[in-house]
């Protein structure tokens, strides 16, 4: 049941004697990793929670910022890892599904999905399978529930092996008045179960994801919940219904650990206790015993609290919509979890205790792998002989390549509030009836946390504020999904403890307070562990929607500005490094973070003034895989200003052009303005720490020097590739462009 001999020991001192099997069962997934965070949540409490703009923070299902005007946005990441290790489909669309649920138990309408994948190389043959059932799992899944999922990103890398993450986030829209919580409250109140029969499907899931996989691993598909996207769609716009007509005390819903999760979780948050008459929970399987009913994973369910008097009309309303609606237990005052079946209780144990997993903190040790890992010279690799090809190779590897592939599988606009479609920097969504809107990525950074943890945790919260900033939206809050393995090994631990100092570092500086989020630990295979992977879901606000900005180049005579930090470009850590000459060493060069929020600032300021509608961060590849995306996004080439490559190569490594063109900081974006604006840009620009009029755009090519001279046809047929297509045309990497 994955607890330990001493966790054992503990379950017997808070009961007095021996757990039943039952009880021992609840036990077992409420202090699972996956539930209990027994290894994260002293770690965790390291994280701002607070800012201006927060009305709840960790703790419920979902963390919330206000947009203004009585606005608000409900947004949460979590993981299903392990499950779509084993059953790829079902294991992605059932977190898409439980993602939702979460934002719907807040009393917000979904309206966005975003998703953050990694996997291993594509000449694998089980890589590819995990990867195409992956995407068609949340395509599967979220095309038909009728939320649309309008960004996210993807990489790969031989750490993925095996351990694909496969990380969800959703975003709710909601009155601040309608805001609901999970708390159970009332003695008395009936509690209601809504949506999809109990079946047998996903029991002990919770305590499978808190396990490495092992070859073992493919006999648990069992512990994988199966979805059903029109019965989800049904269940969120009867619960929506029932908390408009105020039917509901509280909601809360059915995930992993099930009816035993959210039933003690919402007493223990009210204070109370909850009788569970588990003969009365509607089933689609015969002979399911109590436990089995209890931690089922069953999807398309959520818990709620109901006035005795209202129960008949929220049931009447619940048979409206199809879903069933049953009463199964009471709010007691014992404060227990009190399961009933036929008249007997069969378990009771505190929901207190339930609620209270153990924790431990271990001892944070530096790994040797660091003093091995972080050994880069520049000399070490070779200059190329030929920039169109390196170019074109980069462009075309999976990591960069375009993800149309993908992204057009996936329902981006339904709900025609999508005002910027996936491939920009971030997603821009409008709020109907207003001006306001809000934008939202996903960015994780994994070989840069692998190389340098405490610097890579603070890169991935920097890349979200940069993308955030490029579309013109202010910056407000983050959720999270801490990707790692074991912490029970001192490198896991020591790159846990580290990455998130250095999320925590960056969240203080910008001012992005973390609100929710979710640990996925012990993902490990055979091979080894995976990259630390911290995934960053944030949020920003525009007060005009109207005044955001797009990558894609849009007009011929615009002027090219390089804006930022160029002089710490490093190839450590690079793609170029893994790409060209297969080497995951270094350490890339850490954030300046007051230098990256001035700057980013200052991009957003230019958007949101009308000034810039063309703007990109400077990321994976470096500054020519960035212009060469604004090429291809707008359709209009680019020539560089004559000796514009030699003042690049200017102290890079010995002038080095391919540090120059490749390497890779933080801290700089790309922007582009009409030449009749220049003298304005060149005001607004008074304030940067540095910037560069590197070219002017038009034409059908890129120019850059005597290095580089390619058509858009060419990069275009290189980036376009499918990423589903030929397995010999693909190879695996790492890190991938945001």
């Amino acid at each position: 049941m994955g607890l330990s001999g001493a966790e054992y020991e503990r379950i017997l001192g808070l009961m007095g004697r021996e757990p039943n099997y039952l009880e021992l069962s609840l036990f077992s997934v409420m202090w699972s990793e996956h539930c209990g965070y027994k290894n994260s949540r002293p770690l965790l409490r390291r994280f701002p929670n607070e800012g201006p703009r927060v009305l709840q923070g960790p703790g419920e299902n979902a963390g919330v910022v206000s947009l203004g005007d009585g606005w608000a946005l409900a947004f949460k990441m979590e993981s299903h890892n392990h499950p779509s290790a084993v059953e790829p489909y079902e294991g992605a669309a059932t977190g898409v599904g439980g993602i939702i649920r979460d934002i719907l138990a807040m009393g917000a309408r979904p309206v966005a999905l975003l998703d953050s994948l990694r996997f291993g190389p594509l000449d694998e043959e089980r890589n590819r399978y995990l990867f195409r059932e992956v995407v068609r799992g949340i395509g599967g899944y979220g095309n038909a529930v009728g939320v649309p999922t309008v960004g996210g990103e993807v990489e790969f890398s031989p750490a993925y092996s095996g351990n694909p993450l496969v990380n969800a986030m959703c975003v709710g829209l909601i009155r601040v008045d309608d805001l609901m919580r999970s708390r159970a409250t009332g003695e008395g109140n009936a509690v209601v179960l809504l949506g999809s029969k109990t079946g047998r499907d996903g029991i002990h899931g919770a305590t499978f994801a808190s396990d490495e996989l092992t070859e073992e691993s493919e006999s648990k598909r069992s512990n994988v919940q199966v979805g059903d996207p029109f019965a989800e769609k049904m269940l969120i716009e009867c619960c929506l219904e029932l908390l408009g007509q105020d039917l509901l005390v509280s909601l809360q819903d059915l995930g992993a650990a099930g009816i035993t999760s959210s039933a003690s979780e919402m007493a223990a948050g009210g204070g109370v206790g909850i009788d569970i008459e588990v003969e009365k929970v509607p089933r689609r399987e015969a002979g399911m015993e109590p436990w089995e009913v209890m931690i089922s994973e069953s999807q398309e369910r959520m818990l709620a609290v109901v006035e005795p008097e209202r129960v008949e009309e929220a049931l009447a309303l619940a048979e409206r919509y199809g879903i069933g609606g049953t009463v199964v237990g009471r709010v007691a005052g014992h404060g227990d979890l009190r399961v009933v079946d036929n008249g007997e209780v069969v378990g009771t144990v505190s929901a207190e205790h339930l609620a209270d997993a153990p924790a431990y903190e271990r001892e944070v040790l530096r790994p040797a792998y660091l003093d091995e890992v972080q050994k880069f010279e520049v000399a070490e690799i070779p200059e190329p002989g030929d920039y169109n090809e390196v170019l074109l190779s980069i462009l075309s590897h999976p990591n960069l390549r375009s993800r149309r592939s993908i992204y057009n599988q996936y329902d981006h606009q339904v709900g025609t509030n999508t005002v910027v479609l996936p491939g920009a920097d971030a997603a821009v969504m409008r709020i109907k009836g207003t001006r306001r809107g809000f934008a939202v990525t996903t960015d994780g950074r994994g070989r840069h946390c692998y190389l340098d943890p405490r610097g890579g945790g603070a890169a991935t919260v920097a890349e979200a504020y940069r993308n955030l900033s490029c579309v013109g939206a202010e910056p407000v809050a983050v959720t999270d999904c801490l990707n790692f393995g074991s912490p029970e090994k001192p490198a896991g631990y020591y790159q846990l403890a580290e990455c998130i100092e250095g999320m925590s570092e960056a969240c203080e500086v910008f001012g992005t307070p973390v609100v929710s989020g979710n640990v996925s630990l012990f993902n490990e295979t055979d091979r080894g562990p995976i990259y630390p992977t911290p995934t960053v879901g944030m949020v920003g606000v525009f007060e005009d929607v109207g005044r955001h900005a797009t990558p894609g180049f849009k007009r011929g005579g615009d002027m090219v500005v390089v804006i930022g930090g160029s002089s710490r470009v490093s190839l450590a850590g690079s793609e170029y490094a893994e790409i060209v000459h297969g080497r995951v060493a270094g350490r890339p060069p850490g954030p300046d973070l007051a230098s990256e929020k001035k700057t980013a600032d200052l991009v957003r300021e230019m958007v949101r003034s009308g000034l810039v509608d063309t703007a990109h961060d400077v990321s994976g590849g470096g500054e020519i895989v960035a212009v060469a995306e604004m090429a291809l996004a707008g359709g209009l080439g680019i020539e560089y200003e004559e000796g514009e490559l030699e003042r690049m190569t200017e102290g890079q490594g010995g002038g080095r052009r391919d540090v120059a063109l490749f390497g890779e900081s933080g801290d700089t974006f790309l922007v582009a303005v009409p030449q009749e604006r220049w003298e304005e840009l060149e005001d607004a620009l008074s304030r940067a720490a540095g910037y560069d009029l590197i070219g002017t755009v038009g034409g059908d090519r890129i120019r850059v020097g005597d290095a580089i001279d390619l058509k858009l046809s060419d990069l275009r047929r290189a980036h376009e590739q499918d990423l589903f297509g030929i397995p010999g045309e693909v190879v695996g990497g790492s890190e991938a462009v945001g």
